[in-house]
């Protein structure tokens, strides 16, 4: 065990510029569970320039972040990376920029480390090459979403695509698949999320009037006897928007264990595997403001069942 018996004040230099403060925190105070982090922002004692804060809350040059004391903390260090997962996470390299990189996000890895997860997508990059040591995550996907991820490789370049993704530029196109006969006349979903815990421990998100506004606009790409492929466009990020917006619409994403029916109302029970992929993302680039493009293949196992679905 370890212990931080004194208040750290750490000031943000330009490798942090525009980070979130979650992941700051994670980083400064390895061996301390995300829980824990996000419990000690939630009571104020995380501050930022003297203020109160929340996990999202970007990082600024120049300010000063107040680390409260930790005690009772296990030393711990990164999971090895092992040479399955490096030549994985290599072949999944859609694009690589001086400043940045997209990959296929495999399914089933988390993107960071933390809650149970010792080796998450980005700290296993950062093992692969020492240029990318540095490396930061844009934007996130849920673990069992597979597809488009941006990773920054500059501090830059990191705070000038969270900026994009905060005045919405960056759009992002996935692909669900879904229960039933998505409806023509459901082109889009606006219903306001609210984030929200289980007796058990489990976070789960709800359409709630005092939640946050989101919108996931809808095209139904496929039909088949008992599901739809869909394209979802969000235009909000929201922690789970899309799962919770094809539930809230009535069709719930095949594979979908946390929103999806349950017993004998789920008629694709035989899937195992969220079918929801990032397919694809358009930004701006930030060395030559030009506009990216980059799609990813469909997940493997997405695949297969929609070959299944084919044959039917």
């Amino acid at each position: 065990m370890t212990s931080t018996d004194q208040v750290q004040v750490v000031s943000i230099t330009e490798r942090h510029d525009g980070q979130r403060l979650d992941n700051f925190l994670i980083r400064e105070l390895k061996g301390v569970p995300r829980s824990r982090i996000y419990r000690l922002i939630r009571r104020g004692e995380v501050r930022i320039n003297k203020k109160r804060c929340k996990p999202e809350s970007k990082l600024s040059l120049g300010d000063n972040v107040r680390i409260p004391p930790v005690s009772n903390v296990k030393e711990t260090t990164s999971a090895k990376l092992t040479p399955g997962i490096s030549e994985l996470l290599q072949a999944s390299v859609l694009l690589e920029t001086e400043a940045l990189l997209v990959i296929n996000k495999p399914a089933g890895l988390s993107v960071h480390g933390g809650s149970g997860v010792r080796l998450g997508i980005i700290e296993a990059m950062r093992q692969i090459m020492p240029e990318w040591s540095q490396l930061e995550l844009a934007h996130r996907l849920d673990r069992d979403t597979s597809g488009c991820l941006i990773i920054a490789k500059k501090a830059n370049a990191l705070k000038k695509i969270q900026e994009d993704f905060k005045v919405k530029t960056v759009e992002k196109t996935y692909h669900a698949l879904v229960h039933g006969e998505w409806p023509e006349d459901i082109a889009s979903v606006v219903a306001p999320l609210k984030k929200n815990q289980l007796t058990s421990g489990e976070r789960i998100v709800r359409v709630d009037p005092n939640g946050k506004e989101s919108e996931t606009l809808f095209r139904c790409l496929q039909s088949f006897q008992g599901a739809s492929l869909l394209e979802a466009s969000p235009t909000t990020g929201r922690t789970h928007q899309i799962r919770v917006h094809c539930q809230y619409g009535g069709h719930p994403i095949i594979g979908d264990l946390k929103y999806g029916p349950k017993g004998a109302q789920n008629k694709f029970k035989r899937v195992k595997k969220l079918c929801l992929h990032a397919a694809k993302i358009r930004f701006s680039d930030p060395v030559s403001n030009g506009i990216v493009e980059v799609a990813a293949p469909l997940d493997k196992y997405f695949q297969s069942v929609l070959d299944d679905l084919e044959k039917t």
